[in-house]
């Protein structure tokens, strides 16, 4: 009986939270298992939408054909670049007046917020984003939401390490063993720099100097990363994404994970659309049904993250993420304003300046 009140409780939450949500629009059109306030014949003449995005071009791939299942008669383009590079290009862009991008994706608050100060996220509140919480919208609400969350642990080649001697914790992964062996992130990474913060915080401060006599090795994408470990090449992933993780076990890659005693760093997935958008109902559209539900389940299948909303089942294969002792940032403010410091030891670290 207590678990029958508790579900109509949560039921009757969610719903009082969406019916409390004020949308773009008065009337939102009742699509295929979402809402939207875009004049969907309107997007269907623009017939296009561009997103620029630090996911992998495979998993990008597998999410636009999804978006254009559904609405054939428009176009998806994407670019991908690590956050950083991809935001650096972005201002460039903008700085020269060219408005390319319509939906615009990033793993790092730094740039969200920076974005968001110099007025580049346009305002249009979707009738879906009545399903998620507070902090994983904008304030004001309507310029980005949270459309994942990357968990990061460590992963190691159990053909190479066994399970007895794989690092359960991140101070174990500083055993001198892991010397030449082990792999990060390079700079650019949001999740790096999450990770990077966190640590230190719950760790100790030293714990990144000590990490550095390991020699680590950097790679732009999870991809290099894991590919690299698989193959025998490095032997422990450290700040492994779990998506990555269970990517590559579904292929039948010899890998395993561990989450690590002191918690796993969380970090988001942010996306928007773009002031100055060329296709603005277009990126509408693909806004409201990327945090609906079809869209939230076609993201959490294309990528293996995990959606904010609680009406989404996790990636296949995948722990709940209340498994998970998440550690993210409780001050987004004092995390940004280690972007250099972090940006300078780390480029230093991985050998980079």
């Amino acid at each position: 009986m207590g678990l029958l009140r508790s579900a109509a409780l949560a039921a009757a939450t969610l719903f009082a939270t969406e019916s409390a949500y004020a949308a773009s629009c008065a009337n939102p059109r009742q699509m295929n298992g979402f809402k939207t306030c875009a004049n969907v014949e309107q997007a269907e003449k623009e017939g296009a939408v561009t997103l620029y995005s630090p996911d992998p071009e495979t998993n990008q791939a597998r999410l636009t054909a999804d978006f254009k299942a559904a609405f054939p008669k428009i176009d998806v383009t994407f670019i991908r670049l690590q956050t950083g590079a991809l935001y650096a290009k972005l201002m460039a862009e903008r700085q020269a007046k060219v408005y390319q991008p319509d939906i615009l994706t990033l793993t790092d608050m730094t740039f969200v917020l920076d974005f968001q100060k110099r007025g580049g996220w346009a305002k249009y509140e979707s009738p879906e984003l009545g399903a998620y919480t507070a902090n994983h919208k904008s304030n004001p609400e309507g310029l980005w939401m949270w459309c994942g969350i990357i968990v990061a642990g460590i992963a190691y080649n159990p053909n190479l390490v066994t399970a007895a001697e794989a690092p359960k914790s991140w101070v174990e992964a500083l055993d001198p063993k892991w010397k030449d062996t082990i792999n990060a992130k390079v700079t650019n990474s949001g999740l790096q720099h999450l990770t990077w913060y966190m640590l230190k915080k719950t760790v100790g401060e030293d714990y990144w100097t000590k990490f550095s006599e390991l020699k680590p090795r950097a790679f732009d994408s999870y991809v290099q990363q894991f590919d690299r470990t698989v193959n025998g090449q490095d032997k422990i992933i450290h700040t492994a994404q779990y998506s990555g993780y269970l990517q590559f076990k579904a292929k039948g890659a010899p890998i395993a994970y561990s989450s690590p005693a002191e918690g796993s760093p969380s970090a988001p997935v942010l996306s928007g659309i773009v002031d100055q958008a060329p296709h603005p109902e277009a990126a509408r559209l693909y806004m409201d049904w990327l945090t609906g539900v079809p869209g939230q389940t076609a993201y959490v299948k294309a990528t293996a993250l995990y959606s904010t909303r609680t009406d989404v089942a996790p990636p296949d294969g995948g722990l709940p993420i209340t498994d998970f002792k998440q550690l993210s940032p409780d001050d987004w403010e004092a995390f940004l304003k280690t972007h250099k410091q972090y940006t300078q030891e780390w480029d230093k670290m991985v050998g980079l300046r």
